[in-house]
């Protein structure tokens, strides 16, 4: 039993490794050596931007406004709101700027990716780029996006979305806004291996003609669509001067069921491109697909098992005891970081980063249950907004 225990301790403190430094190390070297370039030029195609929206009568002016305000030729770009079913004043506010040529599609409540569905089926724009109603964009994100388009290989662009704080935020914020950081940096290395391994659905664009309608709605948008162009056989692309922000979800109660609906729907997601995990027909991209998607979602497993592990190793030897008292440290400045999380002592590095890094890893935890039990999530309930 004692030997079991150390095989199950070691290849899971190896899967770990691999995934927070082993897959990084590794996009950076393929990455150095491929060296793969996107030929850009400043191009302006006719673009159509697509805003998914429900309930977003709070934000959507000042979207609107943000969006006619961007540095692209106005005659080049149509405006689509694709109001999902709302039920306030989303729809009225976004039909005030009809004169200044925003169209807005009033769809029945049937879910995100249905409603994207439809408002590509009525853009007129080569570019579909799709962004969500809380995104503010920098003036030259547009421009920044269509200028890889310029690349024949390129069939998707994804920008660069920040995160910023509200005033009265808990310190789930600051490790949301902290992983994003490392995920934009992830984002980059994947993109010079060919790449990435997906958008971020607050700013993204695709070719028109690559555009395929999601069959599956309870998958996350950003994926599915942004994947279809690698299974189409072009490339998707970082441009982190595609600059685009949004405010980190205030409350950690509401940050955990937003992780627990992504990650559910991602892992839906992944399923649904289960081809592009074949490294004979797309390759080094497969391996960046399950390494980031799949094993990283895995997780919780081996954190259990490394626990259960080195708790039972533990009275045999040393390291086993010093490795057990370390996680029970580590998990006691996570439970510190939750009591603390709306105090100032909770913005401390030292008890949010252990605190975030649990709450996201019981969040994949409930995902990978939910995808077993076959849980569908197909309605969205942006998590900005109170819940009622």
């Amino acid at each position: 039993m004692t030997g079991l225990a150390v095989w199950i301790f070691w290849i899971s403190v190896a899967c770990l490794l691999y995934v927070y430094a082993g897959f990084p190390l590794l996009v950076a070297v393929v990455g150095w050596l491929r060296r793969r370039k996107v030929r850009t030029a400043p191009v302006t195609p006719r673009v159509s931007l697509i805003i998914a929206a429900y309930n977003e009568e709070a934000v959507i002016g000042e979207r609107l406004e943000n969006a006619l305000a961007l540095d692209y030729p106005p005659e080049r770009l149509q405006i689509l709101v694709a109001a999902d079913g709302c039920t306030d004043a989303t729809e009225a506010i976004a039909g005030c700027y009809a004169d200044r040529g925003v169209e807005v599609l009033s769809l029945p409540r049937q879910g995100k990716i249905r409603a994207l569905n439809e408002a590509a089926a009525r853009a007129t724009g080569e570019i579909l780029v799709f962004s969500d109603a809380n995104i503010m964009c920098h003036p030259g994100a547009l421009k920044a996006l269509t200028r890889n388009f310029a690349d024949p290989e390129v069939g998707g662009v994804a920008g660069c979305t920040g995160y910023k704080l509200e005033e009265a935020s808990e310190s789930s914020g600051q490790g949301e806004r902290l992983y994003w950081d490392y995920d934009t940096w992830l984002k980059r290395l994947e993109s010079a291996t060919g790449s990435i391994v997906s958008a971020h659905g607050g700013l993204y664009a695709v070719r028109r003609q690559l555009f395929r309608p999601v069959s599956d709605s309870a998958v996350t948008d950003d994926f599915a669509i942004s994947t279809g162009v690698i299974e189409e056989g072009f490339r998707l692309v970082f441009e982190p001067d595609a600059r685009a922000s949004e405010y980190a979800v205030p409350k950690a109660q509401r940050e955990f069921r937003r992780r627990v609906r992504l990650m559910t729907r991602g892992l839906r997601g992944v399923i649904l491109r289960r081809r592009l995990l074949n490294p004979a027909r797309y390759g080094f991209y497969a391996v960046v697909l399950f390494s980031h998607k799949v094993l990283r979602r895995l997780v919780p497993v081996p954190l259990v098992a490394i626990a259960a592990a080195s708790a039972y190793l533990a009275p045999a030897h040393p390291f086993y005891l010093a490795v057990a008292a370390s996680q029970a440290l580590f998990y006691a400045l996570a439970a510190l970081g939750f009591l603390l999380r709306r105090a100032a002592a909770g913005r401390l590095k030292v008890v949010y980063i252990p605190f975030y890094y649990c709450m996201a890893n019981v969040a994949c935890g409930v995902a990978l249950v939910q995808l077993l039990r076959g849980r569908r999530i197909e309605l969205w309930q942006p998590q900005r907004q109170a819940v009622r």
